[in-house]
């Protein structure tokens, strides 16, 4: 029989992850999709659960030095309407489900589920978002394309709990965000964009580019951002073409019911086409 616990401290939850396997929910608003059943039963869950988004110690939104801390149990819809949340992650939760839904949906649940659409997961890479996972034990951080390495794989031990997401402070010039799906928003995306840029006196001194759904997880390629850095706007422009050229190679989706890789792939280097030449 599944075991269902509800903790009332996160001391509590870390013990119980401890001393056996539990399956951390949030709101489950993923999970639950996941694991429906029949009409009017309960969802088949087969993994002892961890109900945690009642615990308050996680849910906060905190300035550092250099980081802005979000607690891994803050609803999206309170990161909409918080002045600290970064613009660009508040345009994309904004496209994200519905209000409903957003009280209870987590960036952590995003981030858990590891799905290569996942919309929130696209800033996250751009702003080289760190995962704050906490044990019984020790905590560790690790930078979000290090801690999903596939379609719902992550490098998350079963003792662990995602503690907060830590994102550092950057000033971008200009951004871009795209979402291609069957609605404006309450739809999972066919095709996301996000382009940002940091530019003065013309210089495009950085250069950022991040996919979703048209690989195993979001594209963001650094090396190829290294390559186009530190040259003029129109230099930038003139050359687009090449830029293309380098993620066209990455860009790898697959067929599935909500599309075609070949209308993903035309779609995403469009997106960064436009981008570009409109800096």
């Amino acid at each position: 029989m599944v075991k269902q616990v509800i903790p009332k401290s996160l001391d509590e939850a870390l013990d119980y992850l401890y001393d056996g396997y539990y399956q951390v929910i949030g709101g489950g608003t993923d999970l639950m999709v996941q694991k429906r059943s029949t009409a009017e039963t309960p969802p088949h869950f087969t993994n002892n659960l961890l109900y945690a988004f009642n615990l308050d110690e996680l849910k906060f939104v905190r300035n550092s030095e250099h980081c802005l801390h979000i607690g891994s149990m803050t609803s999206l819809e309170t990161l909409l309407h918080h002045d600290e949340t970064p613009s660009m992650l508040r345009e994309v939760i904004l496209e994200m489900a519905s209000p409903a839904i957003r009280n209870v949906a987590t960036l952590s649940g995003n981030i858990a589920n590891a799905s290569p659409a996942g919309d929130s997961l696209v800033p996250l890479y751009l702003l080289d978002a760190q995962i704050v996972l906490l044990s019984k034990n020790q905590f560790r951080h690790i930078p979000i394309e290090k801690l999903i390495v596939g379609p719902r794989k992550t490098v998350i031990r079963n003792d662990e709990i995602i503690k907060d997401i830590a994102i550092p402070k950057l000033e971008f010039t200009k951004y871009k965000w795209t979402k291609v799906g069957g609605r404006l928003a309450d739809a999972i995306s066919k095709v996301s964009f996000l382009g940002a840029v940091h530019i003065e006196n013309d210089q495009v001194l950085d250069l950022r580019i991040a996919f979703g759904a048209v690989y195993k997880t979001v594209i963001r390629n650094r090396e190829i951002e290294k390559i186009f850095r530190n040259m003029s706007v129109q230099e930038l422009k003139n050359r687009k073409d090449e830029i293309i050229s380098h993620y066209e190679l990455c860009i790898l989706p697959i067929d599935d019911q909500r599309s075609n890789k070949e209308y993903r792939k035309k779609v995403a280097l469009n997106m960064l086409s436009d981008f570009i030449m409109n800096l």
